[in-house]
């Protein structure tokens, strides 16, 4: 073989290497932080009580702001049932309970090891269409026959705090439905399934006027603690701690405050 020759061969051989070198990083510019998240998007899971989903949906896009590449996606669900995700090894950054003894049973399986921080409290009111059809007055009017009562059921926060308020007024209730989130019983009465609902303050509040609430002074028997941890083997530590601290901080107390929420 010619000098020649060889030279051209041997620049070809490096043309190719070159080529490959440049086809696998093409195939690595794609990947994400997170799979099947976007280019280069880092997601942040937080597993959040229904209750929460509107000021934590709003706060999840102040978070992102402030944190670009993050991506907060939010899993909203009864409180018993999230725990029971957890537990049952669902991955997750943060964990936000409507009350403490969710967090506790997240706790006791070690998802759970940084201390939780009590970020706002709530209490129950009742909520009927607009208008009141049933002229509710009193927590005792739900007992009334024939009422097409929704409540939480009992192993929810908000259906734990139901049987508390009215096992202590001794009124006798008979839902005809109980369900796995508040937001689940503020739908059946915003949609005229239902003719009254016990839901927390704060909800009855987003509603607007979708409903007309009746508050009760027993509903001060059951103040619902609302706590917020990372969860221990949580891949995004540093965020999932960052999340916490807008929460728990004044900008996330604030939002709270507005949504209904009273903050600590």
């Amino acid at each position: 073989m010619s000098g020649r020759a060889a030279r051209r061969r041997a620049l070809a051989g490096v043309t190719a290497a070159v080529a490959a070198v440049g086809l696998l990083a093409g195939c690595g510019s794609g990947d994400s932080k997170d799979s099947g998240g976007p280019t280069g998007t880092t997601t942040l899971t937080v597993f959040a009580a229904a209750s929460l989903n509107h000021v934590f949906t709003d706060l999840g896009a102040t978070f992102e702001k402030a944190h670009p590449g993050t991506k907060v996606a939010f899993s909203f669900a009864g409180s018993s049932d999230l725990a029971a995700q957890l537990n049952q090894g669902a991955p997750a950054d943060v964990f936000a309970s409507a009350d403490q003894a969710n967090m506790d049973k997240v706790v006791k399986t070690n998802r759970i090891t940084a201390a939780p921080q009590t970020f706002a409290t709530n209490t129950l009111t009742i909520v009927t269409p607009p208008g009141n059809p049933k002229h509710i007055a009193a927590l005792a009017d739900l007992a009334q026959p024939g009422l097409r009562l929704v409540v939480c059921a009992a192993q929810v926060p908000c259906g734990s705090a139901t049987k508390k308020v009215t096992t202590s007024a001794h009124v006798a209730i008979s839902p005809v439905s109980e369900e796995s989130a508040v937001t689940d019983v503020l739908a059946k009465v915003t949609s005229g399934e239902a003719d009254a609902g016990l839901v927390y303050v704060t909800d009855a509040a987003g509603a607007g006027g979708k409903v007309t609430t009746v508050a009760f002074p027993e509903s001060a028997g059951a103040v619902n603690v609302y706590p917020i941890a990372p969860v221990a083997d949580s891949k995004h530590a540093d965020l999932a701690q960052q999340f916490d601290a807008l929460i728990t901080g004044p900008e996330g107390r604030a939002a709270l405050a507005k949504a209904g929420f009273v903050t600590p």
